[in-house]
């Protein structure tokens, strides 16, 4: 979680990781302690994931509760190469699933 946990990979592993991140993107609030925990993973596993702070950007609340039907945070915006979204909440749900992942590509 601090700077010599966080993950390490080549360069090519790396920019795959950052292709596969432009399809993610974690509606959060700085002072949720759930999405305080998915930060930490994001960081940990070194993951170039947009952050859409809901509190600050009714934008982006406007958008999760048309899109989803939902306003609770964390929850992370999943498109697809296909164009496909699917929207996942719960803070061990999102970890577990950027662990699955990315834990692996080193």
């Amino acid at each position: 979680m601090f700077g010599s946990k966080t993950k390490k990979r080549s360069p090519e592993h790396q920019a795959e990781v950052e292709r596969l991140c432009q399809g993610l993107a974690l509606y959060q609030t700085q002072s949720c302690p759930f999405c305080v925990k998915v930060r930490r993973e994001i960081d940990r596993l070194n993951l170039p994931i947009e952050l859409r702070d809901v509190g600050r950007n009714p934008e982006y609340r406007k958008e999760q509760i048309e899109a989803s039907g939902r306003a609770t945070v964390p929850c992370l915006k999943i498109t697809d190469d296909q164009g496909k979204v699917t929207w996942m909440y719960e803070s061990e749900d999102i970890n577990r699933y950027l662990r699955r992942r990315f834990e692996a590509t080193s």
